[in-house]
Parts: C-alpha cells; structure tokens; sequence
C-alpha cells in the first residue's frame, strides 16, 4: 500500500493535534496563551518521577515544568515549529508512532498463529521450479501443473525435465521438510496449505515460479540435540572413499567403548571444521535442516545413542544424539514470529484490513460511476491531449471518505497517462490514483482521530514535538552558545576568576610531537614564525606545513598527572617509546609553570559548565518576564 501523502493532509496543522485536549481533562496551566490540560501534566510528572530515585514534590514539578514550557513558548515565538526541518522530523516521527495504533489486531494475531501453527506440524514436500524471468515462465507452469493434475505425465518426471532447483530436480522434486520461517512465506504457505498428495497452485516465491506437491505431513518432531563426527568422500576416488570408510568404522569402535570421549574423537578426527572445534556439536536443529539420510537417522536416534557409520553426499558420518526438545509455545515465540511477518508481504496486512474497515466505518469508497463518466470522455481512437486536459481537471468526485469529498483533479495532476490510452486504461489509472489517494485520506484521518482520542499517543506525540523545540532552542540559547561564544565565556571566567582555584601549580603549554628530531627542530623553528593567541590556528597552520609528521597538542597538567609534562616541566623521567610509536620525538613550546588559571581555557570544561547554567538563568529569568503563566490553583489542589 502506497503511504504517499495527499495535498489535504499536508495542510493539517501540528498545533491543532498537540493542543487538544479531551472532553472532562480540565486544563492546569496556560503559558503563552496555550492550555495544558491535566492529563498531559501528569504523564510528564509520572515519567520524570519514575526516573528518580526521590520523586520530586509537586510544587518542585509544577516549577520545573513551568520552565520546561516556557522555553517551549520561546521556542514557538522563534519559529522553529514552522521550519522544514521540525515538520519534517516531526511528521515522520508521528507517522511512525501512530502506525501500531492503526493496524488490525485481530489480522496481526492471525497471522501469528497461523505462522505458530506451521511450526507444530512437518510438512515434506516435493516441487517443481521454473525461473520468472522466462517470457514464458507463467503459461509454461500453468501448463505443466494442468498436466500434472490431468495425469498425463508424471510429477516427478516433469521435475527431471525442467525443474531448475538443481539441489531436488534429479531426485524427481523431492526436497524434503519445509522449516517454517526458512523459506518465502509464500512458498511455506503454500506448502502447509496443500493437502497431502495434493498439487498447489503456481506460487511465485520471489526467487521463481514453483509447483508443490505435498508427500507427507504430521506433528512436529520438535527439535534433536547432536553431535558427529565426518570422514569426507567428495572428489576421492573409490579406493580413497574405501579407506575413509576404514577410517570411520575404527573411529566408530572406539567410540561405543564404555568411558569413550565422543568430543575428543571429533576434535581430533573430524573433518568437519566447524563442528571439530566444538567437539563436534552441531547444537539443536529442526526436522530438515539437514541432508537426508544425516536428517532421519538423527531423529530416530534415542538421547545419548551412537549411530552406526552411515554415507551421505558429503561423505561418511557418526552421529552422537545429546538431547531432544518439543517445540516452544507460542508465547516464546511471539516476538520472533512478529519480527518474521515484519520482513515479507505480511507486514502490510493488518495495515490493509484497518484501513478497509475504517473507509467501511466512515461511508467511504470510489465512485464508480463517476470513473465511467471519466473513462467516456476519452475518445474511440485513444486519449488525446484535449481530452487528457478535460480528464485532469475534472471535477467529478473521485471518492467520498465521511463528510469530505475529493475530486479527480485533486488527485489526477500527477497520475501517469499516455497518449493513445484505451477508455479501459484510462479508468484504470484513475481507479488506482482514487484508490491510493483513499486510503491515504482515510490513514491520516484515522490518525487525526487517534491524537483526539487515544491519551497515550497523544501525550508520546506532544512529548515528543516539544522535545524536538526544547532541543533547538536550548541548543541556541545555551549549549551551542557557551561552547562558541569565546568572548562571552572569558568575560564570564574573568567575572568570576575565584571560583577557579587549583591545589598545585600546573605545566600549561604547547607540545609539539615528531616523527624524528630533524622534523622536531624544523617545527620549532616553524612554530617562532607563527603566533599562538589563536590555538586552533596555529594546530591548523602546523598540520599545514607537516602533515603526519607533526602532532600538536595544547597541555595544562600539575605533576603526576601526566608522565610527558612530568618528563618535560617536573624533573621526571622520560617516558620509554613503545615500538611502534609513531610520535617519539615531542617538546615544549612556550611551556610555562602556573600557580592558578590564566583564562578560561585553563578549566574549560568546568567553565563552560558553569557559563552554561549561568546562561540558561538568565534566559530563564527573562522568559518569565517575556511569557505569561496561569496556573488553576484549584485544578492543581486536585492533584495534591
């Protein structure tokens, strides 16, 4: 299903959906002229309590919260709400949050079960595969399936002649168990949904066109525990296979021997590398995950038996069953059966059966009528430019959705037609444009409803919008802004020089590190030519001129806490060279030792900390000046 927007639904305002507030939820506070009801407040309140390890009183929540809306307010007042940028991450953020909300339930249980239900039951069957991409791959498989059905020729004789699934086509079909969850659902769908003996229909599985025919079905083997051991015959000649099969019937001695370490024997013979590391385990596995006959001797094994050497195409096996286990309930499996509808053409059904019922709900549908009155308008010989124009900005209804109907030249601006179409085809299109731009009308009315009417979304919706603007604004106001605003910052450190004070004295300076003393003494001297009043200018300038083979660094350090500036400034030892040390060469530029910080890059992280509270207090103070509060005191003694 297309989820492509139509023009009514972009014209929907944000701030009529997040200032609703439901019938009987009385509003707390207006801010700014906006209302925030009850409800809205105390999710917020609920969740921010159930964050803390202390719950905040409410009087301390209600001055908090407050401050959080005010600043939603100046966010409002700068216009962030209206840019491309927040519509844009905020509808898709809606979208995405209302799409559980609006889905069937009742078709998405069914789906699970149905999925849970293939899990409890083997189903082996046989099939026939053609590639999809034969011009004829439809009518041939039709073809063959009806001579199939009429008897005429053998199923699995057909498989032989043109089945292309090399893995099954020389054994007439034969494939063996279909694992719920391996194969394309349709293919797997299929398969369960044949009788046994029975042909299905022609399945296009997404990698081809198949013809199943069903051997063989009962309840669930349920899952085996085993380990093995493999002597390989693939391209040996048969005195080679001989003496691996010599080879497997003394390993097998050994291993029925009472006290035998099965996983030893494996690690030590098997030529099977990824299960000799683990002692040959192979874990649990379903019925047909494995080839035949590894599969069938595998379950017919009781826990803890040996079987005896046996040959498939890899070559010559012993199998060590460990353990059984029934398949899990429905429960244990709920998530990854969900996860699995998600990923193939199930995903979109539940979505499909809510909007079927919600267009039922709301009187909605196509008008066919008026698509017939549309198709007449093309003329006998094909549609033509005059008529193409007439078409477009017709303004017959297209279709009809609860009190609001929308006309083809609402929808038929950008729908696909070519010149010479038939009246069929021309109705056709048009059908398929009224049909997406329905079921787009009905989404964004079932999810204008769902802001109205369900409180959770509605509240995750708010939350989430007034996060996005207390992001940017605050960013703007206070973070971003202690972080550039250099002048500010050191006007604010000088202000405010005794809150900085240090125990010891530091080594503050800049370290210059080589790949080799020539390039050391060259950047020294390089470094006399430049000025230091701007750091990041003077990093940039040195990388300029050496590239990899300078590194600089601005270093503010009192003794112990740096072996290097130790070494350099404190009378320390030097730092040994690790060997592959590209940087060996290093030292002091401009190095000085300092008892208290200089500026404000002496204790930037600190400072800007500190700058930034010092900010956001004084935008706060003058927003409650900007901004009108009221608060319904009496509104507010009910959540007391």
């Amino acid at each position: 299903m297309k989820k492509t927007p139509i023009i009514a639904a972009s014209l929907l305002g944000v701030a009529s959906i997040v200032a609703f507030a439901a019938p009987k939820d009385p509003v707390l506070m207006t801010v700014n002229g906006r209302g925030v009801p009850v409800s809205e407040f105390e999710y917020l309140r609920n969740k921010n309590n159930s964050q803390q390890q202390q719950a905040q009183s409410l009087d301390e929540y209600v001055g908090m919260f407050v401050d959080y809306k005010l600043k939603v307010a100046a966010a409002e007042a700068a216009g962030i709400d209206t840019t491309a940028k927040f519509r844009n991450e905020f509808e898709q953020f809606r979208n995405d949050l209302a799409r559980p909300y609006l889905r069937d339930a009742s078709v998405e249980e069914a789906l699970i079960e149905e999925a849970y239900g293939h899990t409890l039951e083997n189903v082996v069957v046989s099939h026939i595969m053609l590639d999809a991409t034969r011009p004829d791959a439809r009518h041939l498989a039709d073809s063959l399936r009806q001579v199939i059905l009429d008897g005429k020729t053998p199923f699995e004789q057909i498989a032989r002649r043109y089945s292309v699934d090399r893995g099954s086509n020389s054994r007439g079909g034969m494939m063996g168990a279909v694992i719920p969850g391996r194969f394309p659902w349709a293919f797997e769908k299929a398969s369960y949904d044949t009788p046994v003996h029975g042909i299905s229909d022609v399945v296009n599985s997404g990698f081809g066109l198949h013809i199943i025919r069903v051997e063989k079905r009962g309840p669930s083997k349920g899952e085996v525990e085993a380990s093995h051991i493999l002597r390989l015959t693939r391209g040996l000649s048969p005195e080679q296979i001989e003496a691996q099969k010599a080879k497997i019937d003394s390993i097998y001695e050994v291993a029925v021997q009472p006290g035998a370490d099965f996983a030893d024997l494996a690690t030590r013979f098997s030529e099977d590398p990824g299960s000799a590391r683990r002692g040959g385990s192979l874990g649990f596995f379903q019925a047909g995950m494995m080839v035949q006959p590894f599969d069938s001797i595998a379950f017919a094994l009781q826990d803890g038996e040996i079987s005896k050497p046996f040959r498939t195409d890899f070559g010559w096996h012993i199998i060590h069953r460990t353990g059984h286990k029934g398949m899990p309930s429905l429960e244990e499996q709920r998530e990854s059966l969900k996860s699995a509808i998600e990923r193939d053409e199930r995903s979109t059904l539940p979505e499909e059966a809510f909007v079927a019922a919600f267009i039922a709900k709301n009187k909605g549908g196509i008008d066919e009528k008026n698509l017939d009155k549309l198709a007449a308008m093309v003329p006998a010989a094909g549609l033509d430019s005059t008529a193409l124009a007439a078409i477009r900005s017709s303004k017959l209804v297209a279709f009809r959705l609860g009190k609001t109907k929308t006309a083809f030249s609402e929808i038929l601006p950008a729908a696909t037609f070519n010149l010479g179409d038939s009246p069929e085809k021309v109705r056709e299109y048009a059908r398929d444009a009224a049909k997406t731009s329905l079921e787009n009308a009905a989404i964004d009315m079932a999810r204008r409803n769902l802001a109205e009417d369900n409180a959770e979304y509605r509240n995750l919706v708010n939350e989430y919008r007034d996060g996005i603007l207390l992001y940017e604004i605050s960013n703007e106001n206070v973070w971003d802004r202690a972080a550039k605003d250099k002048s500010g910052l050191e006007e604010y450190f000088r202000k405010n020089a005794d809150k900085y004070k240090w125990d010891a004295p530091k080594f503050k300076s800049i370290v210059i590190f080589a790949a080799s003393d020539s390039t050391l003494n060259a950047a020294l001297a390089y470094a006399d030519s430049l000025s230091v009043a701007d750091p990041a200018k003077f990093v940039e300038d040195m990388r300029l001129r050496f590239g990899r083979d300078v590194k600089v660094e601005r270093v503010i350090a009192a003794k112990g806490e740096n072996a290097i500036t130790d070494y350099l400034a404190f009378g320390g030892e030097k730092p040994a060279a690790e060997p592959a040390q590209r940087w060996k060469f290093y030292s002091a530029y401009k190095g000085r030792i300092i008892d208290a910080p200089e500026e404000a890059a002496d204790v930037r992280g600190i400072a800007v900390t500190d700058y930034q509270t010092a900010l956001e207090k004084a935008w706060l103070e003058n927003l409650r000046k900007t901004y009108k509060v009221e608060i319904n005191k009496k509104v507010l003694d009910t959540l007391r």
